[in-house]
Formats: C-alpha cells, sequence, structure tokens
C-alpha cells in the first residue's frame, strides 16, 4: 500500500471519527471506498433478539437498481447464512448470462460478519448487479469497511447507554433532593397545625377572639398546603402510570381561562393579570385537568416572580389554539430550561421557594394527554412564558 492511499485512509478515518451522526457517517465510508468497490446497495442486518430475526438497521442504493428500502427484501436469509457461518459469504446468480440485457436479475451478494462488542451481532451485506464476481481485493476492503461500520454502530451503543444512564443517574439524584424536599414540605405544615392546635388547647392560657381566630386561619391554610401537596404526589404517580381517567368534551379556552383568573385573584387580589384572548376555536379537552394546568402556571410565577404582571395571550392557528403565559420576574438560566418538566426538578439555588418539583411535571403531562404540548422561553431579568398548544376541536 502506497503512502498516497495510507494518507486517503487516514483523511477518511480522522473524518470517521469526528462525525457525530453514525448514518452520516457511515455514507461517507461507503461512498469513500466505492472508487476501489463498486457495489449497487449496502445493507447492514443486526440480530433483533426480541423479534428473533434480523433488523435492517442501514440501507443505501448507490447505484443500479431500486431504492435501496425496497431492495432490502433481499438480505435477510444472506444475514443469518453469514452469522450461522460465521464467516465471509459470497452468493452469485444461479444462470451467469454474459450476453443477457437484464442485469438487474443477475445478482452478486457479499456477506460480511460483523463483530460489535467482540460479538458476532450481524452482517454487512454488498450488491451488485449484473457482476463482475467479488475478487480477493473487493473482500479485504468490504472487510475493512465491516470493521469500521461495527466501530461507528458500537459508538452509537456506547452513547444511547451512556446518555441513559446519565438520565437514570439524574432522576436518582432528583428523588433524592424529593425525598429530602417532601420531607421539609409534610413536616413544615404539620408543624404550624401542631403548634397553633395545642397552643389552642391550652388550659392555663386564655386567647382573644382576634388571636384565636389568627391561630385558626394559619391551621386552616397550612392543611389546605398539606392537602394540594398530597395531592401533587398522587396526582403525579397517576400520571405517570396512566390511570388518570380524562373526560374530554369541546371547551371554549377564553372561558375556562377567565373562570380560572376569576379564581386566582380571589385569593391574590393585588396579583395583576392583563388578558387578551381572539376568538379561540374550541378545543376537545378536560375542563378540570385544563383548569389545573393554568391554576399550575398561576402559583409558579407567583412564587417564581412575585409582584410581577402576568400577561396571558391567546390565539387561533391552524388548527391549534396557542396560549401563552408570561411573567416578568428575574427569567431562568438557559441551562436549567431542557429539564423544567422532569418529575420532581427544581431550579437549582431556588432553595427558598417552597415546592416539590411536580407542578410543570403534571401541566405537561395533561397537555400530552391532550395531543398538545407545552414549552418554555425565558430571558434573564426580563421574564418567562409558558407556551401551550392544542388541537382543535375538529368536529365543530
Amino acid at each position: 500500500m502506497d503512502k498516497s492511499t495510507l494518507a486517503e485512509l487516514h483523511q477518511l478515518f480522522e473524518e470517521l471519527r469526528t462525525k457525530e451522526d453514525w448514518k452520516s457517517a457511515l455514507d461517507t465510508l461507503f461512498l469513500s471506498l466505492r472508487t476501489s468497490f463498486v457495489f449497487d446497495n449496502v445493507a447492514i442486518y443486526l440480530e433483533d433478539l426480541q423479534l428473533r430475526g434480523f433488523d435492517v438497521v442501514y440501507a443505501r442504493a448507490m447505484g443500479r437498481g431500486k431504492t435501496a428500502e425496497a431492495d432490502a427484501a433481499w438480505g435477510e436469509s444472506m444475514a443469518n447464512d453469514v452469522v450461522t457461518k460465521g464467516r465471509i459469504v459470497m452468493r452469485e446468480p444461479a444462470n451467469i448470462s454474459p450476453t443477457s440485457m437484464d442485469r438487474m436479475s443477475q445478482t452478486y451478494v457479499l456477506g460480511v460478519p460483523m463483530l460489535i462488542g467482540a460479538k458476532l451481532r450481524g452482517a454487512l451485506l454488498f450488491v451488485r448487479f449484473g457482476g463482475p464476481e467479488y475478487s480477493d481485493a473487493h473482500v479485504h476492503v468490504a472487510s475493512l469497511q465491516a470493521f469500521w461500520a461495527a466501530a461507528l454502530i458500537e459508538r452509537k451503543e456506547l452513547q444511547e447507554a451512556r446518555a441513559e444512564l446519565d438520565s437514570v443517574q439524574r432522576q436518582m439524584r432528583l428523588q433524592d433532593d424529593f425525598v429530602s424536599t417532601i420531607s421539609h414540605e409534610l413536616r413544615t405544615p404539620l408543624g404550624f397545625i401542631k403548634g397553633y392546635s395545642t397552643s389552642l388547647l391550652r388550659q392555663d392560657t386564655t386567647w382573644d377572639d382576634d388571636t384565636q381566630h389568627e391561630f385558626l386561619t394559619i391551621i386552616d391554610e397550612e392543611a389546605d398546603r398539606l392537602t394540594k401537596l398530597i395531592e401533587d404526589m398522587l396526582e403525579s404517580a397517576r400520571l405517570q402510570s396512566r390511570t388518570i381517567q380524562f373526560k374530554f368534551s369541546p371547551i371554549r379556552i377564553d372561558a375556562l381561562l377567565r373562570d380560572v383568573i376569576t379564581r386566582v385573584n380571589t385569593h391574590h387580589p393585588k396579583l395583576v393579570v392583563e388578558s387578551n384572548f381572539e376568538a379561540l376555536s374550541p378545543v376537545l379537552g378536560d375542563g378540570v385537568r385544563l383548569s389545573q394546568v393554568f391554576e399550575n402556571l398561576f402559583s409558579n410565577a407567583i412564587k417564581y416572580a412575585p409582584g410581577s404582571k402576568i400577561t396571558i395571550r391567546g390565539m387561533s392557528l391552524e388548527k391549534k389554539v396557542r396560549i401563552s403565559f408570561s411573567d416578568e420576574g428575574e427569567g431562568i438560566p438557559e441551562e436549567f430550561i431542557p429539564f423544567l418538566f422532569e418529575r420532581f426538578y427544581r431550579v437549582p439555588g431556588e432553595r427558598t421557594v417552597t415546592g416539590t418539583g411536580l407542578g410543570l411535571y403534571i401541566c405537561k403531562q395533561i397537555v400530552m394527554a391532550h395531543h398538545g404540548k407545552i414549552w418554555v422561553e425565558s430571558e434573564l431579568d426580563k421574564g418567562t412564558t409558558f407556551f401551550i398548544e392544542l388541537p382543535a376541536d375538529p368536529t365543530l
């Protein structure tokens, strides 16, 4: 092998190493070496233990013939043959006719075993229509491509496994934080309820009517807080296990939002809410659950953007209804936004604000159950906006 060939291979392998998308890297691999090893179709078959067969994970048509996906059917028996024998397998057409005009009927197939993680997992198959037959040099190039293709697939699987492990570890950390947080959140209202009820029951002290009313008000508020906490925990568990039954019916979102705003203003009379709704299309939804979403967004804004004006906008898009829910608070750092809707997640540094990290998770699960989507945009020192899109009711 001369120096120029080695230099070309080195350049190719460096390019493959730096590509993030494994299928794009495979495209580059096969196209780059096709000058010295011509083929029409290429496909990678990997064993699927659940289906007890082979799955086509990559297929491309690079020469004569139909699309790669359509031609992939020829490969499963060949892949099985390669894996069963554990070696390179070649097949030639049963009737070779050099003068035949129907070159597509003369299929030359080369199958190379693929070792992924030191285990025989599948086969790399090459097809030529009309020949010529594969030479020893072609087999060597095909084996080299099989080695690199296996390395790229192994890298992809390791990246997926690492991402899954990171996700599991993050969920474990969130659950550990949740246990610590929930312990505090449960003890706080229970402490107030116990403390003030014990004070009222003391025989050695007489409380005037105003003081008794103050103590009972605190007990009532803390009992509500405890009830809400328990309801959120149960609700998130039911949403996660998909055991909640939704009652769908045509709903006017603008009317629903006005009812929610009225209830929120009753409890927070100083809260400034600005709303502007176009003539919104009806949606098919569960009014109780959607009200819960908007109430959670209000609660979130009141906690994390205290004193801020809340602006709600509604508009009808093509076959959709979009609601935006904005505050003028401190905003959320960009690196935390992708995790806001995860169960138990709380933005770091917000320990002074009570919460379990369940509210936004519940919002997302309810919106998804309505075949909608929810997302957030935020800018530091300018505020945060939550967007909700729901499909319009197609029957109206």
